[in-house]
């Protein structure tokens, strides 16, 4: 069953004293107890959650009203994920961590990053059928995530264009004026593309030791959330096993109560494998430990469990087309893109 984090709902349950809807009845309606949405350990069913902006929808008359949800959320409402992306060191990190750890915040949706030739888009796949549902949750993702990059990088941020697949409607001011850019209906996608030099440029805001920490929780977090997804929990293993040594598949496969072969097999199906995994642990780790210029090399290099320090220098060269301290050289100087190593599959 899919399903979205409690919290979160608490978006909705603003935006309803937005428009003057009581959320109470609304929410009993459709079985969620309103008093559920302050605990930060749970989750409710996504289509509860779907039923909750349909009846919205349905009892507004702004066909707009999902852009609203800009004004009411808050990083506690996206839990350990809210206060990484304020402490990232610039917003396409935090667009990373958004990437790979969405299914924390809901499962029905997905979103994945393009580089294009003038920016960053940002994908979402939103594969509900109800076209009233899919286009409010549209708007309700997409303001959030613009008005994310705004608390951030400054309320005069925004995107190149905006895609949507709805068609137009009779009036499509509220979405010019809100993303401040071209935004385009009947589109083959739904993404909202960035400019690269403000989504490279770093971020006064970060906060590398805490998001350090908070990376740890969300790994863990996501391993938690769907037993059945091996590579979340493998690499929630590796995150905890890497600066211990060598960490071997026969050593995770008993962590996971299986065999080693069965672990090999269960990663092929999921289109990786060991090593690759491994790879991807150790870079993305390696690019942010690296972000923090109090963190010598050599305590980098022992953390990712790399026994000397040429043979991190090798490995981080070919992920990231530079050395470690060339990395954090141009990290250090600003230099926008300074680190668009190509993205593992997450």
């Amino acid at each position: 069953m899919e399903t979205t984090l409690a919290t979160s709902v608490q978006i909705l349950d603003r935006l309803m004293h937005r428009l003057d809807i009581e959320p109470g009845p609304v929410f009993a309606r459709h079985g969620i107890e309103r008093a559920t949405l302050a605990d930060p350990s749970a989750r409710l069913p996504a289509d509860s959650t779907d039923a909750v902006i349909r009846e919205i929808g349905l009892l507004c008359a702004d066909p707009a009203f999902g852009l609203q949800a800009a004004r009411c959320w808050h990083p506690t409402h996206l839990g350990a994920l809210g206060h990484a992306w304020l402490a990232s060191s610039s917003l396409r990190r935090g667009l990373e961590r958004l990437q790979r750890y969405w299914q924390l915040i809901g499962q029905r949706t997905a979103i994945a990053l393009r580089d294009e030739s003038d920016g960053l888009a940002v994908v979402l796949a939103n594969p509900r059928n109800d076209p009233l549902i899919a286009a409010a949750t549209t708007d309700i993702e997409f303001s959030v995530l613009v008005d994310l990059c705004r608390t951030n990088a400054g309320e005069d941020f925004d995107p190149l264009r905006v895609n949507l697949i709805r068609p137009e409607p009779a009036d499509a001011s509220p979405w010019r004026a809100f993303y401040r850019c071209p935004v385009h209906f009947r589109q083959a996608e739904r993404s909202v593309v960035l400019s690269r030099a403000e989504v490279d440029a770093p971020l006064s805001t970060s906060n590398r030791h805490l998001v350090g920490m908070l990376d740890k929780m969300l790994a863990e977090e996501l391993a938690r959330l769907d037993r059945s997804d091996v590579v979340a929990r493998c690499k929630a293993l590796l995150n905890k096993r890497l600066a211990s040594g060598e960490v071997t598949a026969t050593q995770v496969a008993s962590d996971l109560a299986m065999s080693r072969r069965t672990l090999h097999r269960k990663l092929a199906d999921a289109g990786t494998t060991w090593q690759q995994l491994v790879d991807d642990t150790r870079r993305d780790l390696a690019l942010r430990l690296i972000e923090d210029p109090r963190r010598p090399i050599g305590e980098i290099t022992f953390e990712l469990g790399f026994s000397q320090q040429s043979a991190f220098a090798r490995a981080f060269r070919r992920w990231a087309g530079e050395s470690p301290t060339q990395y954090r050289e141009g990290l250090q100087a600003g230099r926008a893109g300074a680190a668009r190593p190509q993205q593992p599959a997450l």
